[in-house]
């Protein structure tokens, strides 16, 4: 179609455009906000861009709270490098205050069966089971967290996620991860209508560009979810948490 151009997602998190504008590569291996990740003054230009929408605040209760880390895998590893720190930091946070941790994975063992709609739009898929489906080092889940196994953008849709979080009378979901336009805000919108009330990372998300992240921040601080800063998550959940026994750490604490 005229004025269309294709995407082509690659390994390490490149993403190569193709069509009108040519072949070009829009985005690097270090992230939009680079390797050190956002500066004070990009989460500030964000807050300020968000503004009008970003009306409501309310924070998680620990009793009732769990992190779900979306899709931090070595596919990704260009746009995740980017928020390793400040999501990393709210991971050990949560497991120094007993707060449950969960991983999504997201990996197709045949395209051609359970590829469906999502293989036909980007023409390429993380396999199962692959070095690039592995969770990144620095990230890695510890050995009782929870990894749930899915092919969707979804991490609700064909998983047990949902049982799961009700059975540890979860009502709270923070959500952190790759990629904030797609697999974390289509999470986050599944879960808004199951009636999770959702605590979305503004410099704990990282997707292709900015405005595409800005873009699902002022959609779900609209509609759907309260926007925070990791740091101001993990210094809440500090003064609200009594001590307990943290989950054993992987490799990557």
């Amino acid at each position: 179609m005229t004025g269309l151009s294709h995407r082509r997602y690659t390994p390490l998190g490149s993403i190569e455009e193709t069509g009108i504008y040519g072949e070009k590569e829009i985005y690097g291996e270090k992230g939009i906000f680079g390797e050190k990740g956002m500066s004070g003054t990009d989460i500030q230009a964000l807050i300020e861009a968000i503004r009008p929408y970003h009306v409501r605040r309310a924070m998680p209760d620990p009793e009732r709270s769990a992190l779900l880390v979306i899709d931090m895998q070595r596919y990704f590893a260009g746009m995740a490098r980017s928020i390793i720190k400040p999501l990393g930091s709210l991971i050990a946070c949560c497991r120094a205050c007993g707060i449950l941790v969960i991983y999504t994975q997201h990996g197709h063992e045949d395209p051609a069966k359970d590829g469906g709609m999502l293989g036909q739009w980007w023409g390429e898929l993380i396999m199962a089971g692959s070095p690039e489906a592995e969770i990144i080092d620095e990230l890695a889940p510890g050995v009782s967290e929870p990894i749930i196994s899915k092919k969707r953008y979804s991490g609700f849709y064909g998983t047990d996620l949902d049982r799961r979080l009700r059975a540890m009378g979860v009502e709270d979901l923070i959500i952190g991860g790759v990629m904030t336009n797609l697999c974390c805000e289509t999470t986050a919108r599944d879960a808004f209508v199951r009636d999770y009330r959702i605590f979305f990372l503004i410099d704990g998300t990282a997707t292709a560009d900015e405005e595409l992240h800005l873009a699902t921040l002022k959609n779900l601080a609209f509609g759907f979810a309260y926007l925070a800063e990791a740091e101001e998550i993990a210094a809440h959940l500090k003064t609200q948490s009594s001590s307990s026994p943290s989950i054993e750490p992987g490799k990557g604490d």
